[in-house]
């Protein structure tokens, strides 16, 4: 007897039941563009709030997140900042993303591949999608905690961290084809 390793089409949080959730994610799409990812985001954030205020938690001790949506085409993430909760400078390794602030206020410094290390604050409601390449440091801001929705593709790609944002290449290798057999 073999296991089928295939995933359903549509992974989503137990907890997460809204029927809109799996309207919005399109399994059949396989590539998103930040501009749809971003409107990924933007839309959980605004039609979803009542179902991810109740999966929402903070941690003291560490950034918290949970994966709200998995498709062989997008992944969907809700994270949790305090004030002053961080990352790492990173990339996510050649995946577009996009994320739009549930609550709070971020602070964001990013950096593409040879250009300038920019800054921006980003407040609830506010969202931004973003190609491959784009290297950030995500903060929490204020004296609010802060929650936010992201949204990359294609779905589990590792991120690469840096020590700082100037140590972001001129040119981020491109994603690897993997080839099925």
């Amino acid at each position: 007897m073999t296991t089928s390793l295939v995933r359903p089409p549509i992974e989503t949080h137990p907890r997460l039941t809204d029927p809109l959730l799996p309207e919005l994610l399109h399994p059949s799409r396989l590539l998103w563009t930040p501009r749809e990812l971003a409107d990924l985001t933007t839309t959980v954030a605004t039609e979803l709030t009542a179902g991810l205020r109740e999966i929402l938690r903070f941690d003291e001790d560490r950034r918290w997140w949970a994966r709200l949506a998995l498709t062989d085409g997008v992944e969907l993430w809700l994270l949790s900042w305090l004030p002053g909760q961080r990352t790492k400078p990173h990339d996510h390794g050649g995946a577009s993303g996009s994320f739009t602030v549930l609550q709070g206020e971020l602070g964001e410094e990013y950096r593409y591949p040879g250009g300038p290390i920019r800054r921006r604050t980003h407040a609830a409601g506010e969202g931004i999608g973003f190609g491959a390449g784009r290297a950030h440091q995500v903060t929490g801001l204020g004296d609010q905690p802060a929650a936010s929705v992201h949204a990359y593709s294609p779905p589990l790609v590792p991120t690469r961290e840096y020590t700082t944002l100037a140590e972001v290449p001129a040119e981020i290798p491109p994603l690897p084809v993997i080839v099925g057999g």
